[in-house]
């Protein structure tokens, strides 16, 4: 296997001397490519996503269309590149800045996204003039795979972008390469820090998205159709995804509507994800579904209600899927087990406070910063929430905040590692090194 993994270091590092010298307008026209491969095999993809990690197809259909939007982002390199320059800044002397690529770059994906979170990296990378290898989730490598077919279709040369498959020993080997000069990393808390730690110790650039405990605020003013966005943002995709509103902070007399919350819960249809009236999917292994069930159980020995238990929920026809029910519990205090994990399931934990100020104090002692929500209908409380919550992602009656790709997934505390966070702005910035040219022509 190391010398597979060597072979593709070694490709892309030979497929780097051209690629960095081919024109941008060259690399910008791969994409468009890859762009109108894509558009054409987003069902496919869906499909394939659906069979592998078992997300619902109206789940699968909202990544694929996400990830086409990033790879339709990646095709505005030719304004989002521009250095800057100023001439006479003395008799006869210029000066001037360009981005330059870096070389290898390489990435590690999680499961819960295997579009989405590969072409945050691959499209960015090499258009920037890098080369790239990608080491998928071995859970589900179908998508990845399909994708590297149509960037062949697309006139992507040979070498630049390799795929590495694997768990724990391609991750190492990456970290250590000295020919590996970037590394993104998608996935969960100890495999962020460990890649964080180990690449930067040689010398890498590295960005490190990871785990998070997102929460929603329900104001007592806030709309009737609050419940239900609550109730679609922390069962939707089974709860795997870093944006999930896992945790529901009631507001003073918003939390008379805590039974409206169950009420909805109970009428979402847990079924394989490939059948037409799927809600809610499995969870994507037996030990994933015994990690949320110990947690949801260590949440009732601590004090808390369970008032939906969905651990034990009957599908017909598949009896012996990993499948989580909505589940709700209620009472949860932040010294609890349950609270201080990321549970990445299909949980909701109910909180209640008696003001807003409370409720920030919450969010903000807990050690995660990638997302959180506010639902109301006063623009000064608002206000004041985006203004005072410590997280990098905010929602104003928007339940999954997740940005568009032109701008940063600005993750933030210990939802994430590094200097410059993924697509946008900075994402271009993170593939790309400045060069500062100080020019003197006589005349």
């Amino acid at each position: 296997m190391k010398s597979e993994m060597q072979e593709a270091v070694q490709s892309a590092k030979d497929a780097f001397k051209t690629w960095s010298h081919t024109s941008i307008m060259a690399r910008q026209q791969v994409i468009f490519n890859f762009r109108e491969i894509m558009k054409k095999n987003l069902k496919p993809l869906a499909a394939k996503i659906t069979e592998e990690e078992g997300k619902t197809w109206g789940n699968a259909d909202k990544e694929v269309f996400r990830a086409l939007q990033i790879v339709e982002h990646a095709c505005s390199i030719t304004t989002l590149g521009m250095g800057e320059s100023l001439a006479g800044i003395a008799k006869d002397m210029d000066a001037f800045s360009f981005r330059a690529p870096l070389g290898v770059c390489a990435g590690i994906s999680a499961f819960n996204f295997p579009t989405m979170i590969p072409l945050w990296m691959i499209p960015m990378s090499i258009v920037c003039g890098n080369t790239f290898i990608l080491k998928p989730s071995e859970r589900d490598p179908g998508a990845v795979m399909m994708l590297m077919e149509m960037l062949q279709e697309a006139g992507l040369p040979n070498g630049v972008v390799n795929v590495i498959h694997g768990t724990f020993e391609p991750v190492t080997f990456l970290c250590d390469h000295p020919d590996v000069k970037a590394l993104s990393f998608v996935g969960s808390d100890a495999g962020g820090k460990y890649v964080y730690e180990r690449g930067c110790k040689n010398g890498k650039r590295v960005q490190s998205n990871m785990g998070a405990k997102c929460h929603g605020v329900i104001m007592p003013d806030a709309d009737e159709k609050s419940i239900g966005q609550l109730v679609g943002a922390g069962f939707g995709m089974a709860g795997q995804k870093c944006m999930t509103l896992c945790v529901a902070i009631f507001v003073g007399e918003a939390k008379n509507r805590i039974p409206e919350l169950v009420e909805l819960s109970k009428k979402i249809k847990v079924n394989a994800g490939h059948e037409t009236d799927a809600q809610l999917g499995p969870v994507v292994s037996p030990e994933s579904k015994e990690r949320i069930c110990k947690l949801v159980q260590s949440g009732i020995d601590e004090g808390a209600k369970i008032v939906l238990d969905g651990r034990n929920p009957v599908v017909p026809g598949y009896e012996k899927g990993n499948f989580i029910g909505p589940t709700i519990l209620t009472g949860v205090k932040p010294n609890m087990t349950c609270y201080k994990k990321e549970l990445f399931g299909p949980v909701i934990e109910v909180m209640t406070v008696d003001t807003l100020d409370e409720a920030i104090k919450v969010i903000n002692s807990n050690p995660y910063g990638n997302g959180t929500v506010i639902f109301t209908k006063s623009g000064s409380a608002a206000r004041k929430f985006t203004h005072e919550v410590d997280v990098g992602q905010i929602g104003v009656n928007v339940p999954v905040p997740i940005p568009l790709p032109m701008f940063s997934f600005t993750g933030s505390r210990g939802s994430f590692l590094g200097d410059l966070n993924f697509t946008g702005k900075a994402g271009m910035e993170f593939y790309t090194q400045i060069k500062t040219v100080t020019q003197h022509w006589r005349d």
